[in-house]
């Protein structure tokens, strides 16, 4: 078992404090469950592929194209033009 020093600025303190007086668990024990939680979250993210990332965003219908693709050529000119204002 290792020994370790850690340093919390006040806001830490005053959670870990909250986390002591509702469970009764003792410093030692809320940093152990918070370090295995963190751990479960992180292994998730941390097999994650780009596609999943992608399923997560909600771009609605047609996401953020502004035309159909069938419409890319002219869209891509219309929107050169306005950005020039040309």
């Amino acid at each position: 078992m290792g020994t370790r020093t850690v340093r919390l600025d006040d806001e830490a303190e005053k959670t870990l404090k909250r986390l002591r007086n509702v469970t009764g668990l003792s410093i030692s024990e809320v940093l152990k469950r918070g370090l295995s939680a963190y751990e479960t979250q992180a292994l998730e993210h941390a097999n994650r592929k780009p596609y999943d990332i992608f399923c997560e965003l909600e771009l609605g219908e047609g996401g953020y194209a502004i035309a159909p693709a069938r419409k890319a050529k002219s869209a891509v000119t219309d929107a050169i033009r306005r950005k020039h204002k040309r």
